[in-house]
């Protein structure tokens, strides 16, 4: 899941719980809405560290004594 799905997910959430007044057989939006809020917290926290570790590990190499390609 990527950043911006993360955001997204925690928009729509937020907009379920705290706009939304309509009712639904069957299904609690409120309750929909914190579900999608956590699992978007959750995806970014992720993504966050995954995108923190992998700039932890690259490794920049420079190369300046090499000979020329075309002479």
């Amino acid at each position: 899941m990527t950043i911006g799905t993360s955001i997204f997910l925690i928009a729509l959430g937020a907009i379920l719980k705290f706009a939304v007044t309509a009712t639904v057989a069957g299904i609690n939006i409120q309750t929909a809405g914190v579900i999608l809020m956590v699992v978007g917290v959750i995806g970014l926290v992720i993504g966050l560290f995954m995108l923190a570790s992998g700039r932890r590990r690259e490794e920049r190499v420079v190369e300046r004594d090499r000979e020329p390609l075309y002479r």
